[in-house]
């Protein structure tokens, strides 16, 4: 057994009267050492922004300030305190209590990081020895892609027209449609999308890319292609919705044996939502595509669906009341297996929070993933590949939304407006969207044994 030396008596003294009481504290040495240590920027912050905050948080990049450098981020520790210990940033609203917590993509801090930011603004926010300063992260420029890294330059870029916003006007919708310009069939790996400008960025609510082509009934392709074509647009939208780009989202790149199928003489339908901010500003929209290589073909196809959150489907359903806290829900059943890739909610400037649970042919629910909403961030949370649930055929997935028409909504720009179903701003949504990789019986229950850890799947058990 170790004796602790305590080197401050009144922390001894309280030792002894709390063992008076019969209890026994046991103060492990290092959190000792760690209340002792003193948190620098330099050697213990740095490379937590560098790590959690950087993506957005450099120079000439979508953020308000730097957080590269200890002289940029000092004027700001106050505020990232704050901003830290309520979890506000960085951006990732998927609650921790409930649901699947494993994500590809998860840039949420964890409590250690929060408590180090937290207890180095407390101490005075030091600087400490510049040379403890992690080497410096090169990220990609603002002009490159996402995936060049990994992938090399994108196959084929496609670009809309530009659009030309006045400073004061009403939201508008762009819808433009541009040729691919495929002369054969092609399988996709990634996609990205984006504002062709960071000004641009300003004025792009959200971007819609949808692939419009005539995929026919070919037996030949794989049986995920033929029997997961769409049966009603607004449920179950398949091929033709290709990526969805709003802020906080860039890409989305396939996992192994998984594409997109892009076909000859396939289209690009933009729709892309704008809105005035005070300044005319011309924008446009690009979408970079990386094919596999030619003669490689993924075993299944990833289907692209927005699956609402209104009863039946129908947008006439989303009704919200002047002051009050509003409850909907949508239902979609999975007609064939699949695996859930992600979780992407969609509201607007009410959205409060929503939820996906999986209701599976035995009768039994699984939480999916439940989220808050906040209207300047829409995160794409993608499951990691050991926890995204692989489902059955018949099971229905249940999508709930919230929606928060009060004054205490300091988003809402007038509760006492009744609030309806529309593209505007001001108007509601209520959709996830969502990829599923569909499969055959045969290969879901193949995909399944897989996993090796059967608790961490959520999947009917038979």
């Amino acid at each position: 057994m170790k004796v602790v030396a305590f080197r401050d008596r009144a922390m001894w003294n309280a030792r002894l009267g709390a063992l008076a009481l019969g209890v026994l504290f046991v103060v492990p040495r290092s959190t000792l050492a760690a209340d002792a240590s003193p948190v620098t920027f330099a050697k213990n912050v740095a490379p937590i922004f560098q790590e959690k905050c950087e993506a957005c948080h450099r120079p000439n990049s979508i953020a308000p300030m730097s957080l590269v450098t200890y002289e940029e981020a000092r004027p700001w520790a106050r505020g990232i305190k704050t901003r830290v210990a309520s979890r506000q940033m960085p951006p990732w609203h998927i609650d921790r209590t409930v649901g699947i917590q494993h994500f590809e993509n998860d840039r949420s801090l964890t409590d250690d990081e929060i408590d180090t930011i937290v207890r180095w603004v407390d101490a005075g926010a030091p600087q400490g020895n510049p040379k403890d300063m992690p080497k410096p992260r090169v990220w990609p420029d603002e002009s490159s892609w996402g995936f060049t890294a990994q992938l090399g330059q994108p196959d084929l870029v496609l670009r809309s027209p530009d659009y030309k916003m006045p400073a004061q006007a009403q939201d508008a919708w762009w819808k433009p449609v541009v040729d691919t310009g495929l002369t054969e069939p092609r399988w996709v790996r990634a996609i990205e999308i984006r504002p062709t400008t960071m000004k641009g960025r300003r004025i792009t609510h959200h971007a819609v890319a949808r692939l419009k082509q005539d995929d026919g009934n070919d037996i030949s392709r794989p049986p995920s292609f033929v029997t997961s074509r769409p049966v009603d647009d607004t449920e179950d939208v398949g091929p033709g919705l290709f990526m969805e780009w709003a802020v906080g989202k860039q890409g989305e790149m396939m996992r192994p044996n998984t594409g997109k199928l892009m076909l000859p003489g396939s289209k690009i339908v933009w729709d892309i939502h704008y809105h005035a901010v005070g300044e005319a500003i011309t924008g446009a929209a690009e979408l970079a595509i990386y094919f596999y290589p030619k003669g490689q073909e993924p075993k299944y196809r990833t289907v692209l669906g927005q699956f609402h959150a209104i009863a039946g489907g129908s947008k006439q359903n989303l009704d919200i009341a002047p002051n009050s806290v509003s409850v909907h829900q949508g239902f979609v059943v999975m007609k064939q297996a699949g695996r859930i890739e992600n979780f992407q909610p969609h509201m607007h400037l009410r959205g409060k929070a929503m939820s996906m649970e999986a209701i599976l042919p035995n009768g039994t629910t699984q939480m999916l993933s439940h989220a808050n909403f906040e209207f300047n961030w829409h995160v794409n949370y993608i499951y990691a590949n050991d926890a995204a649930p692989i489902l059955p055929k018949g099971t229905i997935l249940r999508i709930t939304a919230w929606h928060d028409n009060t004054a205490a909504n300091k988003a809402n720009p007038d509760p006492n407006q009744w609030v309806g179903w529309g593209e505007r701003t001001v108007d509601e949504m209520a959709h996830a969207w969502v990829n599923i990789t569909y499969m055959s019986d045969a290969d879901y229950r193949t995909e399944l044994a897989k996993r090796k850890t059967p608790s961490t799947t959520v999947a009917e058990r038979r």
